[in-house]
């Protein structure tokens, strides 16, 4: 006889699988949408349902988007000749919440990691590179001009990994002409930037040095 309903064990089950929810905090999160309006259940799950039908990664800077290209790259108003490179798109959104940077994205996903076996063609170094020659090339006949790159902003987390991944864009990118910089160092090494408060995300991106 099971000691679990198998629709609750298959649900404790599923958000054991979620990164930081371990046995206990899936059963809480199963208890309590078993105790809720059911609702907040049905809720959940078309949520679930949309984030997978309807988002997708921008083909410009590959963050999360529900359009193509996305918002941030669309915009007009935002400074087109700075790009600020992160790891993730999580950080992304740690980086506007700061309101301090007003350029566009470029998310990597991931960052340069041999014990794992991450090499920078597992990222999208190719496509940064890429994008930026494509800023460069001169336009047909009655085309518009395209704004060239003049910074680079290598905002990789202050751990082994997003150092390395900055030291070998800063090797790629500077023989270009363009200026590369590094968010001051505001930020514990070690740390994550998506776990950064926005006062010290402000702070190092104010004080960004040159690579």
């Amino acid at each position: 006889m099971r000691p679990l309903a198998e629709p609750v064990s298959k649900l404790i089950d599923a958000f054991s699988r979620l990164p930081g929810i371990g046995p206990k905090s899936a059963s809480r999160l199963t208890y309590f949408l078993l105790r809720s309006d059911g609702q907040i259940a049905l809720d959940l799950a078309k949520a679930l349902e949309e984030l997978k039908a309807k988002t997708f990664f921008c083909s410009t800077c590959h963050n999360i988007a529900d359009s193509d290209p996305c918002a941030i790259c669309t915009d007009s108003q935002r400074n087109q000749k700075v790009i600020c490179v992160v790891e993730e798109p999580l950080d992304v959104q740690a980086i506007e919440r700061t309101r301090e940077f007003k350029g566009l994205y470029h998310v990597l996903h991931g960052s340069i990691s041999p014990v794992e076996g991450i090499g920078p063609e597992e990222l999208k170094i190719r496509e940064l590179l890429q994008r930026i020659q494509d800023r460069r090339t001169t336009p047909g006949e009655g085309e518009e001009a395209p704004v060239p790159i003049e910074e680079v902003l290598v905002a990789t987390n202050p751990n082994l990994e997003g150092q390395a991944t900055a030291m070998y864009l800063a090797q790629l990118i500077k023989p270009l002409g363009i200026r590369v910089t590094r968010l001051a160092q505001g930020l514990p090494t070690g740390g994550d930037l998506e776990y950064a408060d926005e006062v010290t995300l402000s702070n190092a991106l104010s004080g960004r040095r040159e690579m």
